[in-house]
């Protein structure tokens, strides 16, 4: 009679299930070393309301050491796009590349990152971008702990948090050589090589 004072429950799709598991307390007490994902999103501005997502890339660290074999590379297709950033990015909207629809992309990031810490320069603004299409998804956001490469820079450096540093200028400093610039996977693997210096310099296990 009163059906409006019914329980309704919303069925959440089993990928994000299965993505929330891995932050069970069982799940965090079985992980015997930690694993960090370097990861970028190329996109067509930098606007996470307005923009979306081109491609994710992505690499992984364990035991202080790139894991070449354990990476991650999407490319999403476009509904909408902006030719003007094309000479950044280099990708086109019918481009050589195989491209998913953006949903499937996410599902994909979600398996590959798990309960991985996430590692970016600038590394909230990647995050702000999946969690978008996350909420396109009528999602919620990521959980996973962070840590921002131009934030350990500061640190490392006694530098105060206005004070920033472009990925080109943290390359130089350290002597890391900028192969495939401005490619997801390009600036994921460049990322890695700049967080394992800076991580051991700040000696964090």
């Amino acid at each position: 009679m009163l059906h409006w004072f019914k329980k309704i429950t919303k069925e959440t799709p089993k990928f994000w299930d299965i993505y929330l598991s891995y932050f069970s307390e069982t799940q965090t007490d079985l992980k015997s070393s930690k694993r960090y994902v370097i990861f970028d999103c190329e996109t067509t501005g930098l606007d996470p309301k307005k923009d979306v997502i081109l491609s994710i890339g992505a690499v992984a660290v364990l035991n202080d050491a790139i894991i070449v074999s354990d990476y991650f590379e999407v490319f999403v297709q476009q509904e909408t796009f902006n030719v003007n950033t094309v000479p950044i990015h280099g990708i086109l909207k019918e481009g050589k590349e195989e491209k998913i629809v953006e949903a499937e992309a996410v599902i994909q990031f979600l398996h590959y990152i798990k309960n991985a810490t996430l590692v970016g320069h600038n590394v909230r603004f990647d995050i702000e971008m999946i969690n978008q299409s996350l909420k396109r998804l009528n999602l919620g956001k990521l959980k996973n702990d962070s840590m921002d490469t131009d934030a350990m820079y500061q640190k490392f450096k006694g530098l105060q948090e206005d004070q920033h540093s472009s990925l080109d200028e943290l390359c130089s400093l350290f002597k890391i050589q900028k192969s495939d610039r401005h490619t997801a996977s390009g600036d994921a693997y460049i990322t890695a090589l700049l967080f394992l210096k800076l991580k051991k310099r700040l000696q964090i296990p």
